[in-house]
């Protein structure tokens, strides 16, 4: 299979080509390379570069980056039947992802029976094109016939405006737990709908 010629984003790119739609599918297995790529830049710019700035101790930070966005990782998560991943592109270039799966919360009324949503994330210059509205129909639709039931999914307790776009979407706090990055944990909402 030839090795897909989708290329991560940056902020000029994004800007030649805001004419064209785009488009949202789900991720094959020749994406593993960008996708990586992409969660990658993601997290570094919600989390990191000009994002919350959260002082990881850098040892525990490069560790989690390499186990959590490496590329033999992603193709696993795109192989496995039990997951999927949706990508957003124009013109052959990655700007959102959004992966879900079965339940893995500890939360004493979450189960693997029940899905959830493990990442939804934007780079910062394709944010207000209504990417994340059309995640969230294609994800809560999927997560409905596959899953019924609750649905869950866990965001950075300090990430204000991620709790404000899911309670427009019906999950509410259902509890909490710590994230770890390495040795350092993130205090994390637990969020439920249904």
């Amino acid at each position: 299979m030839q090795e897909r010629e989708s290329r991560l984003a940056d902020d000029a790119l994004i800007a030649q080509c805001r004419a064209m739609e785009p488009v949202i599918r789900l991720a094959e297995p020749d994406d593993a390379a960008s996708l990586s790529a992409l969660k990658l830049a993601t997290f570094r710019e919600t989390f990191l570069e000009g994002g919350f700035a959260i002082p990881y101790p850098p040892d525990d930070l490069a560790l989690f980056e390499t186990e959590t966005y490496g590329v033999d990782r992603i193709a696993r998560e795109i192989a496995d039947p039990v997951h999927a991943t949706w990508i957003a592109e124009r013109g052959g270039i990655l700007l959102g992802y959004a992966h879900v799966g079965p339940c893995k919360l500890p939360h004493p009324d979450a189960a693997v029976e029940h899905g959830e949503l493990y990442q939804l994330y934007l780079l910062r210059g394709a944010q207000g094109l209504g990417l994340g509205g059309r995640f969230m129909d294609v994800v809560l639709a999927h997560m409905d016939a596959v899953w019924p039931g609750p649905q869950w999914l866990g965001v950075w307790s300090g990430n204000d405006r991620a709790q404000a776009v899911y309670a427009k979407w019906g999950f509410t706090a259902a509890g909490t737990y710590k994230f770890p990055v390495g040795s350092w944990e993130d205090e994390e909402l637990i969020l439920r709908r249904g």
